[in-house]
Parts: C-alpha cells; sequence; structure tokens
C-alpha cells in the first residue's frame, strides 16, 4: 500500500508503478495522509466531500506534483498453478498405473503371448542368451571378419534386429537422464537406472518418469553427475550416433540379414515377425518398451529443451516427435 503525501494533487489517478499528475490544487488542510491500493481507481473530490472549513482556509499550489504509486503489481492468482499442479498429480498416478499393469501383465499373469516370468520355458531362456551374446552385432560382426573366440547365435535376423533396435533406442536415452532438469528428484542412482534399463528391462523409466514429477525441494541444489553420466553427456553426440546408427542397422538387419540362412524374403520375414510378437513374451515386452520411448522421448526434451542450442531449438522441437531421430 502507498501512502500519498499531504501535497499531493486532488485528483488521484493510480495505476501499478505509473506516474499520474493532477491538475487540481492540493489542500494543506486536507487530512495528512491519503491510500492509495494498486487496483487502480479515480477519485475526484469535489466541494460536498471536502471537509467543512472555510474556502479561505485552503492553501492553493499551482504546480503539478507527481504521484507515485509504489504498491506491487498484484501477482496472478494460483489458479493456473494449483491446475498445473493438479494435472501433474494425475498424470503422476497414470504414470503409477502403467507401471503396475506393465509389471502384472507382461511377468506375472498368464493372459499375454507367451509365458509368464514364473514360468519361463528354456527356450525363452536360449532365446534371451542368445540374443544378449549378440548385444549390438558385435559377435556376428567378428566372426564375419574372421575372428572367432566364440561363435555368435544364429537366431532369426527379425528376433535380433528387434532386440538391438530397442537396446540401441535405450543406449540413446543416456544423455536424456543424465541432463534432465529434474533428475535430482530422483534419489536414487541414475548410473543404476540406466544400468537396469539397458541391460535388464525396461519397466525401469516409468517410476523415474512419475517420480521427476514429484514437488521440488525449497533447499534444492544440483548434484553433481557422476563419472558414467559425465562420459555420457560429453559424448552426447557420439552415444546419439552410436544408437541412432545401431538402430539404422537393426532395421536393416531384420529385413536382409543373414540371406544365406534360409529366412526366407522381406514377406516371410514380415510373417515370422507377426508370429513372434503373438508367442513370445519378450518380444511382446519389446512392443510395450518401443511405445513408451514413442511417448517419453519427446517429454523429456520438451522438458529440457534450454539445454539446447538457441539456432536449434525450432527444428529440436519438431524432430522430438520423431521416434530415434529425436
Amino acid at each position: 500500500m502507498a501512502v500519498v503525501s499531504a501535497t499531493s494533487p486532488s485528483l488521484l489517478c493510480c495505476t501499478d508503478r505509473r506516474t499520474v499528475f493532477s491538475a487540481r490544487p492540493a489542500l494543506g488542510s486536507w487530512p495528512k495522509t491519503q491510500f492509495c491500493t494498486p487496483k487502480p481507481f479515480l477519485a475526484a473530490l469535489d466541494s460536498q466531500t471536502r471537509p467543512s472549513q472555510p474556502p479561505a482556509t485552503y492553501k492553493r499550489d499551482s504546480k503539478l506534483t507527481p504521484l507515485v504509486c509504489r504498491a506491487d503489481r498484484r501477482k496472478p492468482t494460483t489458479s493456473v498453478q494449483q491446475e498445473n499442479d493438479g494435472s501433474e498429480r494425475l498424470l503422476q498416478i497414470a504414470l503409477w498405473l502403467a507401471e503396475g499393469v506393465y509389471i502384472l501383465w507382461l511377468f506375472l499373469l498368464p493372459y499375454a503371448p507367451g509365458d509368464p516370468v514364473w514360468a519361463i520355458s528354456s527356450d525363452t531362456v536360449n532365446s534371451l542368451v542368445g540374443l544378449s551374446l549378440n548385444f549390438f552385432f558385435i559377435l556376428p560382426f567378428l566372426n564375419s571378419v574372421g575372428v572367432g573366440l566364440i561363435d555368435a547365435p544364429v537366431l532369426h535376423p527379425m528376433s535380433e534386429g528387434l532386440f538391438n533396435f530397442v537396446i540401441g533406442w535405450t543406449f540413446m536415452f543416456a544423455p536424456l537422464l543424465f541432463t534432465d532438469r529434474k533428475r535430482d528428484r530422483y534419489k536414487w542412482s541414475l548410473d543404476a537406472l540406466w544400468g537396469f534399463q539397458m541391460f535388464l528391462t525396461n519397466t525401469f523409466l516409468i517410476p523415474y518418469m512419475a517420480i521427476r514429477l514429484n514437488e521440488a525441494e525449497s533447499d534444492y541444489t544440483p548434484s553433481t553427475r557422476s563419472q558414467l553420466g559425465s562420459v555420457m553427456t560429453n559424448g552426447a553426440p557420439i552415444v546419439g550416433l552410436a544408437g541412432g546408427a545401431i538402430c539404422l542397422i537393426s532395421a536393416l538387419w531384420a529385413l536382409f540379414g543373414r540371406m544365406d540362412g534360409n529366412f526366407g524374403s522381406i514377406s516371410e520375414r514380415w510373417e515370422f515377425l507377426i508370429g513372434y510378437l503373438g508367442s513370445e513374451r519378450l518380444a511382446y515386452a519389446f512392443i510395450w518398451d518401443i511405445c513408451s520411448y514413442a511417448v517419453f522421448q519427446p517429454w523429456l526434451i520438451g522438458d529440457n529443451l534450454q539445454d539446447v542450442e538457441s539456432s536449434k531449438i525450432g527444428i529440436v522441437n519438431y524432430l522430438r516427435f520423431v521416434p530415434v531421430v529425436g
């Protein structure tokens, strides 16, 4: 609340942090102070509203006196903030529900294609081991150039391509996680989170996305990155190119890999993929991961556009919706 001195003009018009002049004379015999609220108003005092004093006692001043209203601009109502908090709370609940559905449907319940984790078959275990050995096609490549310390398992190129495509995309998430501006709301190790996501199961990313929506602490101080986080952050362009190359090679391998292995034409491989997704729990889970990545990639990039060079924000803001490319 601002206080106007007795020398102020009689015609008052106050707006936020604006100076308004009045042409009417000030009355020295008026009350000592008048109060100005930050809400704009126009008050005109005529002879009927003035104190009942003889006109001769009025002191007239022909000078224009500036009236400065120093009231703070009214802050926006909290309804927008409350609405944002409410929407984030609902989104957080939805993420936790999605995590519960993911675990129940893909790990425990027997209704999804393939075997649940408590009744996993030996064929599924052997397939998982073989896919892990062909991680990023390292063993098949070494065998192709004559390095045969370990023979790469021969699996259907569609299954190998799908596996490495998801792993390559997971690899590209590392710089996003280690540079996320809300990462410190997750109180556990980001190294462990990304390691579990990369080498075990992608179910760990959904809880992270929910936890990062927690309210920030008032005494928040950014934490220092781990050695792994520094490597992934400083080498983000290399990580992105390497992960993108793996995804591209995976797609090409699925269509054209092992052409001498009687795995059929492209149409036959596509038919295999449809049957593979409908009969193998691991492959079925990969489709869930691809869908979740397609949602989380633009989300994380959009929340961290301040880390992007100003000249590239426009293109990144569009490309973030393109799977893998963003």
